[in-house]
């Protein structure tokens, strides 16, 4: 098991954060779809809890296949997917289920030993805050993300979403600049506890490894985007960004659901390698279409004949 905490700061508000987390969600969920794979939303819906109130909860399919390292993709089905469930009751959102939160749908075995647990707070400060969650997270464990410095992969890195250059004409905030968390106001931080199990021998360490280092960076990539689009939803109300979650969620479904069905109609390749077989019998040899000769004395047979014969066939 690795558990790790890490700490993203934003200069927004917490207050501010509510409608643009709703809205980067949504319009990144639908970017990162297509070609049979991203976010499929089975269910969005209210909740009540005794301790947090009234909130949210999601359960989301994600098809991510081809994101998958070559070594893990050996033992999982090309239709593989997560099952995500998330309980907002904002400023305290928990993604999962009451014990481990993500859980795996695949006939494989051994995945459902694999569980990936997030529980989020969000702060008015600038990420100094100690025990934010009941109970307290080693230091060694806490990890600071810069949403301005901190490198991202090139596949996700647009010019339009670098802080460096983004200026906010509906707020006037940006760009920013180093050391900019202990010189901008507002700010707000996302303290966020991820814990990841994958308890198969021999394959453990470097699975929970490798789920850590892409967490990071979705987190990187979507707190830059929720900074980045920041005059795309400010000023819009709860009831405005839940109808544009409701829209981008259709699109999103029904895109997946298309290329899925495409997917499963098309026809399978078929191999394009040859093995090699040995063949002694005659009677074989008939089935499989070689012509033979009668051989009614195996004595006077060259050597050659009474070897055994080897063919190359590709499999039907």
């Amino acid at each position: 098991m690795l558990i790790k905490e890490y700490r993203i700061c934003m200069p927004l508000t917490v207050d501010e954060y509510k409608i643009g987390q709703l809205y980067m969600i949504s319009k990144h969920s639908r970017e990162q779809s297509g070609g049979g794979e991203g976010v499929e939303v089975v269910r969005n819906e209210p909740c009540t809890d005794h301790k947090h109130g009234a909130g949210q909860i999601t359960e989301k399919r994600i098809y991510l296949n081809s994101k998958l390292p070559t070594w893990m993709r050996k033992f999982v089905p090309m239709a593989f997917y997560i099952t995500e469930t998330a309980w907002n009751f904002y400023p305290y959102t928990i993604t999962g289920q009451p014990k481990y939160f993500v859980t795996i749908n695949t006939p494989c075995s051994f995945l459902p030993r694999f569980h990936v647990r997030i529980e989020t707070h969000f702060e008015n400060d600038n990420g100094c805050s100690e025990n934010v969650f009941d109970d307290p997270t080693p230091k060694d464990t806490v990890c600071f993300l810069d949403i301005l410095s901190d490198p991202i992969p090139d596949k996700h890195y647009k010019s339009s979403e670098d802080l460096r250059h983004w200026v906010s004409e509906k707020t006037g905030r940006g760009p920013l600049v180093d050391d900019w968390r202990n010189s901008t106001t507002p700010i707000m931080c996302s303290y966020k506890r991820v814990t990841c199990s994958f308890e198969v021998y021999g394959f453990q360490g470097r699975t929970e490894d490798f789920v850590h280092r892409n967490i990071r960076d979705i987190l990187l990539v979507g707190h830059r985007q929720a900074v980045a689009w920041i005059d795309e939803w400010h000023g819009m109300t709860i009831e405005q960004v839940r109808e544009y979650e409701r829209k981008q969620q259709e699109e999103t479904n029904c895109q997946l659901k298309s290329d899925i069905t495409s997917t499963d109609s098309a026809p399978s390749k078929r191999p394009s390698y040859t093995r090699s077989i040995s063949v002694t019998d005659e009677s074989s040899l008939k089935k499989m279409g070689v012509k033979t000769e009668d051989m009614t004395d195996s004595s006077s047979c060259p050597s050659s004949v009474k070897s055994p014969l080897r063919l190359n066939s590709t499999p039907e």
